[in-house]
């Protein structure tokens, strides 16, 4: 079936699985590290409570036949140490139907986990690992050619991200047309890196060129990836090099790698390498690939409507498996930077004018003036994220943001190791409090005088002082 395979592939598929499965490690290991804290038994929002409310089909999950903090912990090293083995070639030294089960466990373990995630899961990106992943399962190992029809699927779902996020643009926030957007974002992106400052310093000229070049990334190019190498492969090659440049300006946890996964399997690998020879395709492999496609083309039909329809929605989800997703982000940008800053006092009195306060410090948002934003990606600090979207969006954060103070009254151990540390390590706050301030970048000539990267101008008070007495009762921004 030379229809069917494409051996000159052999390289870009290896490169895209071994990252893919990388991937999948970061993932894996993040929930493993944070779990406790948002979705444990006595978490900020409990998985038991959460599959008591929500039925199976609505959120499948391994979850729903049984729940323990050691069953999720177990599933998520697992998950990490099956990944790893697979980043190292495991998948590669079995057979076939092996190596579909390794890829296929991996990619049930995660979608047991997002499916109970919640608030905390409700990214693109978690979406976007769980489509490769399951687009993985049909891609063959080292005694299989590369399927062509998956390597087209993989295409197609480059394209949806890269399409899908330039449209968004586009219709979204006049600044986008204007070639202005840029003006803004890299200070009011949700976790500024390294080198965010830096970029925000560009001169005017420049941030109007890279809105441009991200018009043409992503409103242009994308059509290209369905054309013959070397063309398609140096389309992919643009968006590795359009994804880099996103890395460098910001952290947005796994996304931009995992696009430039996903770009890797386009990639034109034949000047460097010969094709390999294979064996004859199983046809029980040939039919299952053919199923999966013909599956991917039918559920295709909403996220392609979506795609032209002028209520474009960002990053969602049209079946509970996110076999076939939309994607997209930033159709809209901030202007003004604000940043929610949670102090405590163990000062027993009630809180007045000489009240001393302490600050949490977070791991990655903003809150000390002079510390340098962290580069953190691809890993996913998932309550730090949030606070971003609280202090868009306080009302919208009362679900969760009052029980977060709440356990930080109690010194609730797996809570504050979220944080990057503890201003009341021997007994926990009398008193906590949560204040919205605004954040700006410093001038060059304010970084040379103070040390700091941001300045900071109170707003109001958010959250008015409560202490354990209150901790019973809700607490809302």
């Amino acid at each position: 079936m030379e229809w069917f395979a494409a051996p000159e592939q052999w390289l870009s598929r290896l490169i895209m699985q071994r990252a893919l499965a990388g991937v999948y490690v970061v993932a894996f290991v993040s929930a493993a590290l944070q779990f406790r804290a948002l979705l444990g038994s006595r978490g900020i929002t409990p998985v038991p409570a959460f599959v008591r409310l929500v039925p199976f089909r609505a959120a499948p999950s391994l979850f729903h036949w049984r729940y323990s903090d050691r069953l999720f912990a177990a599933v998520a090293w697992s998950g990490a140490a099956l990944a790893a083995a697979v980043a190292a070639g495991a998948a590669d030294a079995v057979p076939l139907w092996a190596s579909m089960l390794m890829w296929a466990v991996l990619w049930l373990l995660y979608l047991s986990i997002v499916n109970v995630g919640q608030v905390w899961y409700g990214y693109g990106w978690e979406s976007l690992l769980l489509e490769a992943g399951f687009l993985a399962v049909f891609l063959g190992n080292a005694e299989t050619a590369p399927p062509v029809l998956v390597l087209v699927l993989l295409r197609w779902l480059l394209f949806r991200v890269e399409f899908g996020a330039g449209l968004i643009k586009w219709r979204g926030d006049r600044c986008w047309r204007e070639l202005t957007c840029l003006y803004y974002h890299h200070e009011t992106q949700p976790m500024p890196g390294p080198f965010s400052r830096h970029f925000h310093r560009l001169p005017a000229r420049l941030h109007r060129a890279e809105v441009a070049a991200n018009h043409v990334t992503q409103l242009l190019v994308p059509f290209a990836l369905f054309l013959p190498q070397p063309v398609a492969g140096t389309a992919a090659a643009l968006m590795v090099v359009t994804q880099l440049w996103l890395v460098a300006s910001g952290n947005f946890a796994w996304l931009n790698w995992l696009t430039i996964v996903l770009a890797l399997s386009a990639l034109d690998t034949t000047p460097v390498t010969a094709p390999r020879t294979y064996g004859g395709t199983p046809v029980w492999y040939a039919v299952l690939v053919c199923a999966v496609t013909a599956l991917v083309a039918v559920l295709s039909y909403r996220p392609v409507r979506n795609l032209l329809s002028r209520r474009q929605q960002m990053n969602r989800s049209f079946d509970s498996l996110h076999l076939v997703n939309t994607y997209g982000a930033f159709g809209s940008v901030t202007r003004v930077r604000h940043e929610i800053v949670i102090e405590g006092t163990d000062d027993t009195e009630p809180p007045g004018p000489e009240t001393v306060w302490r600050e949490y410090e977070f791991k990655g948002k903003p809150g000390d003036v002079r510390r340098r934003p962290p580069q953190f990606a691809p890993y996913h600090l998932r309550l730090d994220w949030q606070m971003w979207f609280a202090a868009l969006s306080p009302a919208s954060a009362r679900g969760w943001l009052g029980l977060f103070l709440l356990r930080l009254l109690r010194n609730d151990a797996p809570t504050l190791r979220l944080l990057r540390g503890n201003p009341f390590p021997d007994e926990p706050p009398a008193y906590v409090r949560a204040l919205l301030y605004r954040y700006r970048f410093t001038t060059r000539e304010e970084r040379r005088e103070t040390g700091a990267w941001w300045h900071r101008t109170l707003v109001r008070e958010l959250i008015p002082p409560f202490g354990a007495s209150a901790s019973e009762g809700p607490v809302r921004p």
